[in-house]
């Protein structure tokens, strides 16, 4: 391109100072020439670029940090006329997003295809886009550019580990009664009969009834007694640690084969916090248990415990936008739901705070019949607080099993390890409780 623009540039010198000093007709010729040039490629500028399209296409808008994800990028020329280059460049957001290139020869009526892949490092909403196509004339005197709004949003969700053994809560049946609350699931509890709505499932129809009174009528049902799983987050601002860390922006534009990268969580107390509190969400819906989420971030958001995969898409989507800027603790936020709690249910408190008054939550649910769990992130191990071995000790005295997590640590191993390896408990009736004779 620079090439180009010194020969044309020489050409109109050429042509300029040759008929002013000569007068001889080549010299006027050459000027002329300059001049046509720079018309034909202002005017070549302008019509290869009207045509000129992207499409972005993805199979899914919804993935995990660690993953990479695929995007198809068309290019297509609608004119006629012979596109020489044109420059794709990606200004989305994602962090490492791929997808830029450098695409020559692009035939009239013709399109260019490529994928690109971009690995995710970080959770949260990205517009794929915008898109700005670059285009110009063979000697490299003019661009134009072409801006394309991002027509689609890829949400990144948070990364799951695999777990394979956690505690579970025994359940319990209080009094024998079920609970009062209407469910849209289907539990083998009936309340009742109802007129058939546009909307309902068919098979929530009775037929009998419906057979009966000759119009449809459909079942309906109340909560399912066992015991639900509730995970609380802590995210308070002022409990969160976070080391200095810069997150990997390795290209994967071109990569077909090889192995998937690993990702490292960032040594961020809220990272680990996040990823635990997703990957229990999977384990138990995966377990078919009823979960529920409980946190402050930006807002105080309460997700009512099912046991359904919609379930789950909507407390990974909640976690993937979460941001530590509560002001509320973990200890009050558990006092404000606990009441909502059936009996027998689990509540699994998922902090980094070392304070004293997660003891106080702690005696609060088992007061009410719980069975609270603690994962306690050891805030010194990633450069904060100490005082976590000290409320750990309290809280196996408290009969209050403790998961303790460290930087750095094989997440998948710590939490499936916890219920299957540590020494400091032993499954009774289905839960895991606390073996107070291998503290002295």
């Amino acid at each position: 391109m620079k090439g180009g623009r010194i020969f044309v540039a020489l050409l109109l010198a050429a042509g300029l100072l040759g008929t002013l000093v000569n007068g001889a007709a080549i010299y006027s010729r050459l000027l002329y020439l300059g001049v046509l040039l720079i018309g034909g490629c202002w005017l070549w500028t302008r019509i290869s670029l009207r045509g000129l399209s992207v499409t972005r296409l993805a199979r899914s808008l919804r993935a995990n940090v660690g993953d990479v994800f695929e995007e198809h990028f068309e290019v297509t020329n609608a004119n006629r006329l012979f596109c020489l280059w044109v420059e794709v460049a990606n200004e989305s957001l994602l962090p490492a997003a791929s997808g830029s290139r450098l695409l020559t020869g692009i035939g009239g009526r013709q399109k260019r295809s490529y994928a690109a892949r971009s690995w995710l490092t970080r959770r949260g909403g990205y517009e794929l886009g915008p898109t700005v196509l670059t285009s110009g004339d063979p000697f490299g005197l003019f661009q134009e550019q072409k801006r394309f709004p991002a027509a689609e949003s890829l949400v990144v969700l948070p990364m799951l580990v695999n777990i394979t053994l956690f505690p579970s809560p025994p359940g319990l049946l209080p009094g024998g009664k079920v609970i009062r609350r209407k469910s849209l699931d289907i539990t083998p509890h009936a309340s009742g009969v109802r007129e058939y709505v546009p909307g309902d499932p068919m098979k929530r129809i009775h037929w009998p009834t419906t057979v009966r009174r000759q119009q449809l009528m459909v079942k309906e049902f109340e909560q399912d007694p066992q015991a639900e799983v509730w995970l609380f987050l802590d995210a308070q601002a002022k409990v969160q640690v976070e080391q200095a860390y810069q997150l990997p922006e390795e290209q994967f534009d071109g990569w077909l084969l090889g192995k998937r990268p690993k990702f490292t969580l960032p040594p961020s107390t809220l990272e680990y916090s996040i990823c635990i509190t997703a990957s229990l969400a999977h384990y138990f819906i995966q377990q078919k248990r009823a979960v529920g989420l409980a946190t402050v971030g930006q807002a105080q958001t309460v997700i009512p415990a099912e046991r359904s995969v919609r379930q789950e898409d909507k407390i990974l989507e909640a976690l993937a936008f979460l941001q530590a800027q509560g002001s509320l603790s973990l200890a009050s936020l558990v006092t404000a739901q606990a009441g909502q709690l059936p009996q027998g249910s689990s509540a699994i408190l998922i902090t980094p705070s070392p304070q004293s008054e997660i003891l106080l939550a702690v005696d609060d649910l088992q007061r009410r019949n719980l069975h609270p769990l603690v994962v306690l992130l050891m805030a010194d191990s990633f450069g904060g607080f100490k005082g976590g071995e000290a409320l750990a000790k309290s809280l196996l005295e408290r009969n209050a099993p403790v998961c303790q997590v460290y930087c750095g640590a094989d997440l998948a191993q710590t939490l499936s390890g916890f219920a299957a390896n540590t020494p400091y408990y032993q499954e009774t009736s289905g839960w895991f409780r606390p073996v107070l004779t291998h503290l002295t």
